[in-house]
């Protein structure tokens, strides 16, 4: 895992002591250091990624602040209404270590005495200060420069100081290594990304980006060893998992990138995919998973556009393709640390097999029984389980990640779940029951149970299905619409009153309620009597023996398959008929 990050951040032009900041104002300046304006950075909800922006080691020593690019607070003196006066004191010592270090690095480079000189020059500091307020700046947003149109960061020159004054300040040790005396001979290790002799990073880079699934706003360690528990062998901090800067600002690199660029929250975790080689965005299968809608995509469902590019693929179109492997980790923060939560790589080609087979085992008729359902987005599917998305468990959304990405059975727990959600919704009339990516999952569980499939697990009704548990969901349906079409609507109906109950125990309430179905056939007229009779009759002729007394949890599943796909038949055979009115119209949009 750590190997492939830190692949994917070789191409990020990835350096120690420098780092890809989201900068959000540039001040302009001329070049005597006169002030001239602020400009804003980025869309207006995001700030502009700048890389090779001086990263200062060792802050946690207090006094220091980052060279060049640092926040509004700290250059500026900005601060919040009511700021605290000790966090005022020592944003007015970063302030000056900022400036002392533009004089220092002046020396070398002439103009940032310009820089210098303006946040030295109280009228001028407070000039800047006004028109970042004005712009409705933050105190903690980063802030950059340029003096006669140029960027300093950019500068050659600039960035060599950087580098030599760092290696200097660090006393001549190479850069971060961890002490030599605790951990090795000499304090070389065998890094385990390169497999080189190199002295162990004693601390890594911090991964940001965390923060909506559980992290810290000030970053989270991925690799740590903060505790002696932690350790082993007497090796001090990160040389438990000995690693050069290079390589671990490369990984950290990798990841910050992925999780800006690349990444999607699911529930209260998040998951970031990448590829060893460049995929266009039209042909990431993780895309259309997502519910990603290219120019291609309005045109086709996800599903048609898989099979295209599995086609494409293996016939030689796309040969490239095939060759080509897919990396996902799933993430979420605890306590300053990253949690990894699961991590998949594989062959692009099986990817979008396993995606093209995700969205046909989920199809279904769709409600009104006119073709199958539009393919679910994968939040979609999510939001199936529980009444509300912020109610969805992190492992539970990452499971299902990984059963979709991997091609793997349906946990029954989710089944359990989606099951339980459509008889609370079935009986509560102001929630719309029939959610098509739930009923989708329910047959997709039972479709994956069997290797190769189960062949009985048809998107549209089954007459021919060998379960007696399948039929009794039909008959219901059949006697729903029965009472329906004679009575019109009672408020609560024949679903509302005995779904649960017929779903559980079918042979001690299904007999019940086809007796009382006299009474409703006597309401109707002759031919529309005659074909409800014949259907129930049909339907009943598929129990063998009778319906069962007792249903599990997997015969509650395919009962509510029957109850759903036989009232989508109904709806479908009685367009423009006089039977349409017997129809369930209880349910009306997609939920959640």
């Amino acid at each position: 895992m750590l190997q492939a990050l830190m692949d994917y951040g070789s191409g990020l032009d990835s350096e120690p002591g420098f780092k890809a900041r989201e900068v959000r104002w540039c001040i302009e300046l001329a070049t005597d250091g006169r002030f001239l304006n602020v400009l804003p950075l980025g869309d207006g909800k995001r700030g502009q990624m700048q890389p090779r922006c001086p990263d200062m080691h060792n802050m946690n020593a207090g006094g220091k602040s980052h060279f060049l690019v640092e926040t509004v607070q700290t250059v500026a003196l900005l601060f919040k209404a009511n700021e605290d006066s000790k966090k005022i004191a020592g944003s007015e010592d970063k302030h000056g270590f900022f400036v002392d270090m533009l004089r220092k690095a002046s020396n070398a480079v002439p103009v940032l005495i310009a820089l210098a000189n303006t946040l030295e020059d109280e009228t001028r500091l407070t000039e800047v200060r006004e028109a970042l307020a004005h712009h409705k700046a933050k105190p903690t947003d980063w802030l950059g420069w340029r003096v006669d149109g140029v960027d300093p960061r950019e500068n050659n020159t600039v960035q060599a100081w950087w580098r030599e004054w760092r290696r200097t300040d660090m006393g001549n040790e190479p850069p971060d290594s961890a002490p030599s005396s605790d951990n090795a001979r000499d304090g070389a290790m065998v890094c385990y990304l390169t497999g080189e002799a190199v002295q162990p990073l004693p601390t890594h880079p911090k991964i940001t980006g965390l923060t909506g699934v559980g992290g810290l706003g000030t970053g989270d360690v991925m690799v740590g060893f903060d505790k002696a528990a932690f350790g082993s062998f007497g090796l001090n901090q990160s040389a438990n998992a000995a690693m050069s800067a290079e390589a671990a600002q490369k990984y950290a690199d990798g990841l910050n990138d992925l999780i800006r660029n690349h990444s999607r929250k699911l529930a209260n975790a998040l998951v970031v995919h990448w590829f060893k080689e460049q995929v266009a965005q039209e042909d990431d299968p993780l895309e259309w998973l997502n519910g990603f809608e290219s120019q291609e995509q309005t045109e086709a469902a996800a599903q048609v556009a898989a099979r295209r590019l599995l086609d494409a693929i293996r016939s030689g179109e796309r040969a490239t393709l095939g060759g080509n492997r897919y990396y996902a980790l799933t993430l979420s923060g605890a306590s300053g640390r990253v949690m990894v939560r699961d991590w998949m790589e594989g062959r692009f080609e099986d990817l979008v097999c396993n995606v093209e087979a995700w969205f046909t085992d989920l199809a279904i008729v769709a409600r009104d029984g006119m073709g199958n359902a539009r393919d679910p987005k994968f939040m979609a599917v999510c939001g199936a389980l529980v009444r509300d998305l912020k109610d969805l468990p992190a492992p539970t959304a990452a499971t299902l990640w990984k059963v979709a990405v991997q091609r793997l059975p349906i946990p029954q727990p989710l089944m359990a779940q989606a099951l339980a959600r459509f008889r609370t919704d079935l009986v509560d009339k102001d929630q719309p029951p029939f959610n098509h990516a739930r009923m989708g999952l329910i047959k997709t569980y039972f479709f994956r149970l069997k290797p190769g499939g189960d062949k009985t697990m048809t998107a549209y009704l089954n007459p021919d299905h060998p379960a007696a548990a399948y039929h009794c969901g039909r008959l219901l349906a059949v006697l729903a619409n029965l009472q329906r079409a004679a009575l019109g609507d009672v408020g609560a109906g024949v679903v509302q009153r005995y779904y649960a109950a017929a779903s559980q125990t079918p042979g001690l309430i299904l007999g019940r309620l086809t007796s009382n179905a006299r009474n409703h056939l006597g309401k109707l007229e002759g031919g529309l009597a005659f074909w409800y009779e014949t259907k129930i009759a049909d339907v009943m002729g598929r129990l063998g023996d009778g319906a069962p007394r007792i249903l599990d949890l997997e015969g509650q599943g395919l009962f509510a398959l029957g109850y759903y796909q036989q009232i989508a038949a109904l709806r479908a055979g009685n367009k423009n008929t006089n039977a349409a009115a017997a129809t369930d119209t209880t349910d009306q949009g997609e939920a959640k």
